[in-house]
């Protein structure tokens, strides 16, 4: 058998060579360990508490630690796409606790303008029906 008799297109040693790059970034992604995942996260969980969000929002900050929590043992045991499914899930539920805080502060504050806004309505009354009339 000589180099002849063996032909492959060039399309399919294109596909061959691609398909082994992808493989090759699939495996090794997967060994990579997941630090800069679990500092984003970290850091979004950091944010949601800064924004009061451990108040505003116990519950999903309460999921957002614990899955912390969890992220950070992965990547102590090396269980690096465990760790960044969960530092992902950690800050989604980050995100969330800081924009239902952020959500509660707004109605607090709209409600507080409402209520100035009342007691004026309120004070002009007063200050219209004392009014001598002309």
């Amino acid at each position: 058998m000589t180099n002849r008799d063996f032909k492959i297109s060039p399309l399919a040693a294109l596909a061959a060579c691609a398909t082994a790059v992808v493989l090759m970034t699939g495996c090794s992604s997967l060994k990579t360990p997941a630090t800069a995942d679990v500092a984003v996260s970290r850091a979004a969980v950091d944010n949601a508490a800064s924004a009061g969000a451990a108040d505003l929002a116990p519950d999903e900050m309460r999921s957002a630690r614990e899955k912390m929590r969890m992220a950070n043992q992965a990547l102590k045991d090396r269980d690096y796409k465990t760790a960044r499914e969960l530092a992902d899930q950690a800050q989604a539920d980050a995100k969330l606790a800081q924009s239902k805080a952020n959500s509660a502060k707004a109605t607090s504050a709209a409600d507080e303008i409402n209520e100035n806004i009342r007691v004026m309505r309120e004070e002009l009354d007063r200050a219209n029906q004392q009014a001598p009339k002309q």
